[in-house]
């Protein structure tokens, strides 16, 4: 279904439910998944629209709302549905995620911080022993249980995505007989539970100091580890270890006054379902990483693994699985999935990056190369369309969140990121010295200088070379706007 199409429908829905005319509806940033947002607002009421084109996603999602809203768990209230089309409005939580939270804290992993994960690991505690109480799992999609078939199709992308993709040679059936081993183990635990299957810190917001919980579309009946595991071990929340088992053990205090729990056997099963969870992620960085070469999944791929190394150099699994951890231990030294900072430095090519106005001041290049690539921002949405951000550029937070949310500015920049990689490698193989960027928009002030700004901080990150950074446009009217 087209875009604007969706729209229609998606504010028809809406001024059914409200009462009132649509005076906004902006598009959110897409997921990993197809699913598209809408923040929408009217004279006295707002909501967030979503379209999903999995019929039967929606209708999970639907029901487990329903569901949990009705037991008075920390989720957003499902104002209007039309299954039908698949659309659907829901409550307007804000744009302050746990991600984000964590982004602001600057003074690494803070009381704040950690009081706040303390609630989070509470909300979770709720959601998987008294969310799982009577609720239909006939519904959740792809399948009810978290059981060997799911299970397997994780390893297999790990096996088919990760391994193969990369070219890290593995004995084919040793390796299948660690996955029986593994997946008997991890059967072994108590699966009655609600398995939130993506529980990570994109998908709890917070309002008024507290935790939501959203996009739970894919959940089904399973173990408890899983959901602390996946949420304590993201790659880039970036939580210290001695952190992650404190809060593991804060975790098991809020279970086990709601239910017995064998703390033992619990943390027996534990590192296992961490290791399952970060497998799944690996086949995700392969299939999004080094086949699609989305930068973003590139970025976490090197953090995934340390974490992965921290917990075959700190924890013993009570299995033996030989080629699995032999192959682990090989994606950890490769060269290729080292961390930023065991990058070579390459200061011996520069790399000029610019903003500038197609109005005023188009970029010269001192170097002698002609100019280089220039890229038009354009097409992306415009922040500078709306009043509040009119003074505004490209480095101020409310203008970095508009182009992150409203905008397709996260697969543009992606794009590029492919083509100037491909350029950087190849000047730093041929010993070149200059390679000019630049970013263009309207006005020099919005689109460009987030795009080139980001552009500088992947570069210098992703090969140590000199980066040299103008924004022409901006730098002319001293930042003055």
């Amino acid at each position: 279904m087209k875009e604007n199409t969706i729209q229609e429908k998606i504010k028809s829905l809406y001024e059914s439910w409200a009462g009132e005319m649509v005076t906004s509806i902006l598009p959110l940033t897409r997921t990993a998944s197809n699913r598209s947002y809408f923040r929408i607002t009217s004279a006295h009421k707002k909501a967030i629209g979503a379209y999903g084109p999995d019929p039967k996603e929606n209708a999970a999602f639907v029901a487990f709302t329903k569901d949990f809203h009705q037991k008075g768990l920390s989720v957003p209230e499902l104002y209007a549905e039309d299954l039908s089309q698949q659309i659907y409005i829901q409550e307007d939580l804000g744009a302050t995620t746990l991600y984000s939270f964590l982004l602001q804290n600057k003074e690494g992993f803070s009381e704040a911080l950690m009081g706040m994960y303390k609630k989070v690991l509470a909300g979770l505690a709720r959601i998987q022993v008294e969310g799982t109480k009577d609720l239909d799992y006939s519904v959740a999609y792809p399948r009810s249980d978290f059981d060997r078939q799911s299970m397997q199709w994780d390893l297999n992308g790990f096996k088919y995505f990760f391994l193969k993709l990369a070219g890290i040679t593995f004995d084919e059936q040793a390796l299948e007989n660690d996955f029986n081993t593994l997946m008997d183990f991890l059967l072994s635990a108590d699966r009655n539970y609600f398995m939130y299957r993506d529980f990570q810190a994109r998908n709890i917001m917070l309002k008024k100091g507290e935790p939501y919980f959203i996009d739970y579309q894919g959940g089904r009946r399973g173990a408890l580890h899983y959901d602390p595991a996946s949420l304590l071990f993201q790659p880039k929340a970036g939580i210290p270890f001695a952190i992650r088992e404190e809060l593991v053990a804060y975790y098991l205090d809020v279970i086990a006054a709601m239910i017995p729990v064998d703390r033992k056997k619990f943390m027996d099963h534990f590192y296992g379902y961490v290791l399952i969870r970060r497998i799944q992620a690996f086949g995700t960085y392969g299939q999004r990483g080094l086949h699609e070469r989305r930068a973003y999944f590139m970025n976490g791929l090197p953090i995934a693994l340390q974490d992965i190394k921290w917990v075959l150099d700190h924890k013993e699994l009570p299995i033996e699985l030989p080629e699995l951890l032999r192959v682990l231990r090989l994606a950890i030294a490769d060269p290729r999935f080292q961390p930023a900072g065991a990058q070579p430095n390459n200061e011996f090519l520069t790399v000029r990056v610019n903003s500038f106005s197609y109005k005023f001041n188009h970029p010269e290049d001192p170097s002698g190369n002609g100019g280089g690539f220039v890229f038009d921002c354009r097409f992306v949405h415009n922040p500078g369309r709306y009043e509040p951000y009119k003074k505004l550029t490209g480095r101020d937070e409310p203008v970095i969140t508009f182009l992150k949310e409203n905008s397709n500015m996260a697969d543009y920049l992606n794009n590029i990121y492919q083509i100037v990689d491909e350029a950087v490698e190849n000047y730093i193989e041929r010993s070149f010295t200059n390679l000019m960027v630049s970013f263009g928009c309207t006005g020099g002030q919005h689109r460009s200088v987030y795009a080139a700004d980001m552009l500088a901080a992947h570069l210098r990150k992703k090969y140590g070379v000199k980066v040299i950074l103008n924004h022409i446009r901006q730098e002319a009217k001293g930042w003055k706007n």
